[in-house]
């Protein structure tokens, strides 16, 4: 929901900066800022830094840096509008309320009582387990080696025999059939009438990621069928985007999420110590898994079943990853078929072994898809070769398609250049590109990307700068203007620092409340926290920062030369003008005090 920028400013200067990230971290003053052990990456010696004065932290160690929205979104994986609200809360500040629709209400008030159902439900089905009735329940855990603790956390819970008993309670406690049934928590037919959707089960309450009751997986006692049982969809559960684990998982600080099958091998590998396990539920990994995933990490290591469909569902699950951002590794755990089996005989050490010598999940493919062919003689060989050609094609960077071209050459011990060649030929052959019988002269200019990033470098060193030291905005300003600053965000940041300058007022942190979008805010956030390397004297930090600003400036005469019409005098007076300029700073000495 859009805010206004003064109500958003509001909330930011109620919430101090350091008592609310004191609520995560500890704090000690030291100066006249606070600093602690870096929430975001592990550190032994404390290099996060939280300024009360300005309102911002930064860590030395890993660069995260930002305002107290930008603590809340990396470190609760909030979205912006949900640490606007999370803190208005806090300062008990009324926001405006969305006008709703009537049937906007009435699924919102659906959905509320849908989640208040579940949550009666999981403490029925926990306090079941903990009964007499319970028993074989409780020792069916106890035996999969579970402890009284890792049953508490993930509220495991038991059906009982009776296959109303849920039913009858819950009707008992004032809840509708009809709601009931809308929590697919009841099923109807001819002969029972009216009965649970699990009974004789244990039961794994699945949460989303606030640790609200969206649905049930019910494991059965003895030999009926099926083994395993969800929740129906329902207003509050999709399968399709929802992960078993993910409530937990989120808050391990791990770079990456270990992603299993089933119930047991999330719930055994928390219990060992991996935290950040989590498991689809009950169905393939789907796109919309994968962009929940992405919210939370870049990476995942593959965990699952050891045995053929275990396989066939992780070569499924790579390109989805891919698709969405996300490299994949995939974990062997022969001869066990599963997390849980490997962790009960070998235990947490030789599991993380395992995690160290993950397979790269496209590698991987290759290695099954070696299976396929007779790779002993020449005919085998070459149409292995072509179907890994095809395969390669699916990268669409270049720089990223030929970094494997050389790690599938490598490690096939085939000439790189004959891989490149068989991988053009498929290329034609797909229609994605056409033969090429002699050098063609590129049309237009292209970009060197390391020349790029070393620029975009540059500006981030410039902006911190601004907002370090008011002297040297007042040096870089007399050369560098926001618009010689490249891309939209870079610029709307310098317009912004300009701007408080002018007006006297420097206020880094009111400047990220004008980013809400995700992306955009953590960018914006990453600007003011450049590292600049340590120069021994003044005279040194001068000449780098003459070197900036020449080198930033440069660039921005080039762009705009690019770009010029030449038939526009006007813009041509003014780069001439530029150049000057540029050519006097050149000369010039700029002194740091």
């Amino acid at each position: 929901m859009y805010y206004p920028e003064e109500l958003i400013e509001e909330v930011r200067t109620r919430n101090d900066i350091v008592d609310v990230i004191s609520g995560y971290v500890r704090l000690k003053k030291q100066g006249s800022s606070y600093v602690g052990l870096c929430p975001f990456h592990n550190e032994k010696s404390p290099s996060f830094n939280v300024s009360r004065q300005k309102q911002m932290y930064y860590c030395f160690g890993c660069g995260a840096g930002g305002n107290v929205f930008t603590f809340l979104m990396e470190y609760e994986n909030f979205s912006f509008s949900e640490a606007v609200k999370y803190l208005a809360d806090r300062a008990g500040i009324r926001l405006p309320e969305v006008e709703y629709s009537k049937e906007a209400r009435e699924r919102a008030d659906r959905r509320a009582s849908i989640l208040e159902v579940n949550k009666r439900a999981a403490k029925y089905y926990y306090a079941q387990l903990k009964s007499e009735r319970g028993t074989q329940a409780y020792t069916y855990l106890k035996d999969r080696g579970l402890s009284d603790e890792t049953i508490t956390a993930f509220g495991l819970g038991y059906s009982n025999k009776y296959s109303d008993d849920l039913y009858k309670y819950l009707r008992q406690e004032g809840y509708s059939e009809e709601l009931i049934r809308q929590a697919g928590l009841i099923n109807t037919d001819e002969r029972q009438g009216v009965y649970d959707k699990f009974w004789n089960r244990v039961i794994f309450p699945i949460m989303d990621v606030n640790s609200r009751v969206i649905g049930f997986g019910g494991r059965v006692m003895g030999d009926g069928k099926p083994k395993y049982l969800n929740s129906p969809e329902t207003e509050v559960f999709d399968k399709s985007r929802n992960l078993y684990g993910l409530n937990r998982a989120r808050t391990s600080r791990k770079p990456y999420f270990l992603l299993c099958e089933g119930y047991m091998d999330v719930i055994s590998l928390h219990q060992a110590g991996f935290t950040n396990a989590v498991a689809s539920l009950g169905t393939a990994l789907t796109p919309g898994h994968a962009s929940l995933i992405k919210r939370y990490v870049k990476e995942v290591y593959l965990t699952y079943d050891s045995d053929e469909a275990g396989t066939r569902a992780a070569l499924r699950a790579v390109p989805i990853l891919r698709e969405a951002g996300i490299s994949a590794k995939v974990i062997r755990m022969d001869p066990y078929k599963d997390p849980d089996e490997f962790i009960k005989d070998l235990g947490a050490e030789e599991y993380e072994k395992r995690i160290q010598n993950a397979r790269n999940g496209f590698m991987f493919g290759l290695e099954m898809l070696e299976r396929e062919y007779d790779m002993a003689s020449p005919e085998g060989k070459t149409e292995f070769f072509r179907e890994a050609a095809r395969r390669l094609l699916t990268f669409e960077d270049e720089l990223e398609r030929n970094n494997y071209i050389e790690a599938v050459a490598s490690a096939y011990r085939v000439s790189t250049e004959s891989l490149e060649k068989l991988v053009t030929k498929s290329a034609v052959s797909a229609g994605m590109a056409r033969p090429v019988s002699r050098p063609r002269r590129t049309e237009g200019r292209e970009k060197d990307p390391k020349k790029e990033d070393g620029i975009l470098t540059s500006q981030k060193a410039l902006l911190t700068w601004m907002i370090e030291d008011e002297e040297l905005y007042d040096t870089i300003s007399r050369y560098i203007s926001p618009e010689d600053f490249t891309g939209e965000i870079y610029r709307a940041v310098a317009e912004q620092i300009f701007q408080q300058h002018e007006s006297g007022k420097i206020n880094p942190a009111k400047i990220l409340n004008h980013f809400t979008e995700e992306e955009e805010h953590r960018e914006a956030a990453s600007l003011f926290h450049t590292k600049i390397k340590a120069l021994e004297t003044k005279k040194e930090e001068g000449q780098a920062l003459k070197e900036t600003i020449l080198k930033v400036k440069t660039h921005s005469i080039d762009e705009k030369t690019m770009a010029l019409d030449p038939a526009d005098m006007a813009g041509l007076q003014h780069l001439m003008k530029e150049k000057q300029k540029l050519e006097e700073l050149k000369k010039l000495h700029i002194s740091i005090d």
